[in-house]
């Protein structure tokens, strides 16, 4: 067995136990390691110490629950090992920024520390392959677009401290500006009717801490007065795409994105020595489909 091997049945074993108390020293037993090499080793996987890990887990759980007004928050701090409402209310201000009464009063997208995929970071599938792991199915394509693209929406800067998705807490600014978007959309007949929505990632050479992101809907029309609202088009080229389901679309934004994310830019596409352009794009179709779907999209340096 891998070692990476040994410290996912510790990952998954947490889980399953946010609620109750974990020991290292039960940890390390389970992963057949020493107490010592079993901590030194899951920080290098999981670049986060075991504790650390713990917290942050049971803060994302713990914000799930908030939002059911019957339950006070002492009672959700305590169901997830908090020992106290002033250190449940301090660890979730130094993850997120705000505090638990001020996200229930005014519930905003938060970002999450995810439960990692370690399957994902140490295997590399050939083009058209299916990499199938416990929460989602992967599939590596090259597709080619002849003809430009055009999306309408908004745009905004976000914090590149906000990345990678899934490693990251606080406010999640990019879902905050799609709900944006959404709320707008019947100012927008310029929409395909069942037409595909994107989120755009794109740096530039400013040497900011920032990049622009987009966040639009197709347009039936090659011209249109954007207003308030701004355009953007994917160039004619050849593409890598990172094509990959989830049960639901709330998993597929959230925990099924970090992993498809972290896999196709720290995995395959380091294992296929291929740069990219500054750009990334996030494909949403809509499918009658109960599995919820989408891509992402980069453009390989020379394509």
């Amino acid at each position: 067995m891998h070692s990476w091997e040994q410290i996912q049945k510790t990952v998954d074993y947490i889980e399953e136990h946010l609620s109750e108390e974990i020991k290292i020293e039960a940890l390390a037993k389970k992963a057949a390691l020493s107490q010592f090499y079993f901590q030194r080793l899951f920080k290098r996987l999981v670049k986060r110490s075991v504790n650390e890990y713990i917290k942050l887990r049971r803060l994302a759980r713990a914000s799930e629950k908030l939002g059911d007004l019957s339950k006070r928050i002492i009672d959700i701090a305590l169901d997830f090992g908090f020992s106290s409402h002033e250190t449940f209310t301090r660890a979730f201000k130094e993850a997120y920024s705000i505090t638990p009464e001020e996200y229930r009063t005014h519930p905003v997208h938060l970002n999450h520390i995810m439960k990692p995929e370690l399957l994902l970071k140490y295997t590399v599938v050939d083009l058209g392959v299916p990499l199938i792991t416990d929460s989602m199915v992967l599939e590596i394509k090259r597709k080619t677009v002849e003809v430009a693209e055009t999306y309408i929406g908004l745009s905004g800067q976000v914090l590149i401290s906000q990345t990678p998705i899934g490693e990251t807490t606080g406010v999640d600014e990019p879902g905050q500006l799609w709900d944006t978007f959404h709320s707008m959309v019947s100012h927008l007949p310029i929409l395909k009717p069942d037409g595909k929505e994107v989120g755009v990632s794109s740096m530039g050479d400013d040497g900011q801490n920032t990049f622009t992101y987009f966040v639009g809907g197709e347009m039936s029309a090659t011209s249109y007065d954007a207003g308030e609202f701004v355009t953007w088009s994917l160039p004619p080229g050849e593409y890598v795409v990172c094509c990959f389901e989830a049960e639901n679309f709330q998993l597929l934004t959230t925990s099924a994105l970090s992993k498809a994310m972290n896999y196709l830019f720290e995995t395959w596409l380091v294992n296929h020595q291929l740069a990219t352009h500054p750009f990334s794009v996030e494909k949403y179709y809509k499918t009658n489909s109960d599995v919820a779907y989408m891509e992402i999209w980069v453009r390989p340096v020379g394509k």
